[in-house]
């Protein structure tokens, strides 16, 4: 299953990526499978577990773990955003 994964913010200053497109095996199949495949990368990628503020989106709309994700999908990762 191939599909586009972006970083975004200080997410993406610490991990030094902006983009990537990802082939993975078909039983990562939901944001809580992909953000564990990842954390595996390293301790700069641990941002991405369970506990961090890191909030996630698929093709645009912000999603949670249990959210599907599907070949061709664009998945988002960002710290939360302030403003005002």
């Amino acid at each position: 299953m191939k599909f586009t994964v972006l970083y975004f913010a200080s997410l993406r200053e610490s991990l030094g990526l902006a983009r990537e497109t990802l082939e993975l095996a078909h039983n990562v199949d939901s944001i809580g499978a992909l953000r564990a495949v990842l954390a595996a990368r390293g301790e700069a990628w641990q941002r991405l577990t369970p506990g961090h503020n890191v909030r996630a989106a698929v093709n645009q709309r912000i999603a949670g773990d249990d959210a599907p994700i599907a070949a061709g999908d664009e998945v988002a990762f960002f710290p939360p955003v302030t403003g005002g």
